[in-house]
């Protein structure tokens, strides 16, 4: 049973972020933001795949401009990421940014960073306080010597302390390292001394199989001790396999369930069937769906039988041919070339019912 830590509630557009809000899974579109074509197509691919906010790269003041008509053409919160330039984050906000994440030591000072917060407070804009092992301030790196938890943890509150000053506390947080142990480390210690929401990650995790056990070793431990209110799993890929990684770190932790379990074999020499073709079809194919079902995808009858009966939609695989199950009954045996049209057929009628 997983015990959620207790932290105060933002807005970000209609999303609620703490306070006992469902954790949130968020990513990050990888075209030009100012080619508003491309940024939106990937965004509804987002979307479809169950994204719940996204966040877009500002380096200049046209990708600033772009904002407003992005906004209008998806439905899950825009957020602004902004990097040196303090005028980039206003003219976000202005164009319709509903967040921006920012790491306030890298603005140019408070001046500059007090002028961010006023254009929050009248944009009614949450920030998120981003601090990076890549970007710490150089008095603090100075004094840790290298970037140690204690080091994103010093900087973190610094940052706090500064916006709080300003009179705005509408804030989550993330200390973000590429060593997942440090990253664990620092987000413990945060959360140890401030009850702002976390946002999770780690931070240039790498590519497809790197960044997800990287990101689910760091990520599954905090959840699993209730830390963190909103996160995203950071793979040089595609972002839609970034939410496909969120949830399924979510459904194993059993936090929240979205759509379709499949269960498939690794497949071994007994397998006659093309299950590596079959399960990836099958899984892409569920992306979208809402429905909560156990579905089964098996190779062979050691364990086929067993795991697809159990399922409410399941086949085991023979020599050229599948053998289906529905709620516990064997339903229909199928040619192989004819498994996943009849499959999905199934599945599809299922989730109608």
């Amino acid at each position: 049973m997983i015990t959620r830590r207790i932290t105060r509630q933002i807005k970000v557009g209609e999303t609620a972020i703490g306070g006992g809000a469902p954790i949130s899974v968020q990513s990050m579109t990888n075209t030009d933001t100012r080619d508003v074509e491309a940024t939106v197509a990937q965004i509804h691919r987002l979307e479809q795949a169950g994204c719940e906010l996204i966040r877009v790269a500002v380096p200049d003041q046209a990708a600033a401009s772009a904002l407003r008509s992005i906004r209008d053409q998806i439905s899950i919160p825009l957020i602004a990421d902004i990097h040196f330039d303090h005028r980039l984050a206003i003219a976000s906000m202005e164009h319709g940014a509903q967040a921006i994440r920012v790491n306030p030591g890298n603005l140019g000072g408070k001046d500059k960073l007090a002028r961010v917060v006023d254009a929050a407070k009248l944009n009614q804009v949450a920030i998120r306080v981003g601090v990076n092992s890549g970007s710490l301030e150089k008095d603090i790196l100075a004094r840790h010597g290298h970037p140690t938890p204690e080091a994103l943890v010093e900087s973190a509150l610094r940052q706090v302390a500064l916006i709080e000053g300003l009179g705005f506390e509408q804030m989550k947080i993330s200390l973000k390292s590429s060593d997942a142990l440090a990253t664990v480390e620092a987000y413990r210690k945060f959360s140890a001394r401030c009850d702002y929401p976390l946002h999770l990650g780690v931070t240039e995790a790498g590519g497809l199989i790197a960044g997800t056990v990287k990101s689910s070793v760091a990520l599954g431990l905090l959840l699993h001790e209730g830390i963190g209110d909103t996160f995203r799993i950071s793979l040089t890929r595609d972002p839609v396999e970034e939410v496909r990684v969120g949830f399924e770190l979510l459904r194993a932790l059993h936090i929240r369930e979205r759509g379709p379990e499949l269960i498939s074999c690794p497949t071994c020499g007994r397998c006659q069937i093309d299950l590596f073709s079959l399960a990836e079809r099958v899984e892409r194919h569920i992306q979208p769906l809402q429905t909560k079902l156990k579905i089964a995808v098996m190779g062979c009858v050691v364990n086929g039988p067993g795991e697809a009966r159990e399922a409410d939609l399941g086949l085991a695989g023979g020599h050229g041919v599948g053998i289906l199950f529905k709620k516990g009954e064997m339903y229909r045996k199928v040619p192989e070339d004819q498994l996943f049209a009849v499959f999905v057929e199934e599945l599809d009628k299922m989730c109608r019912e």
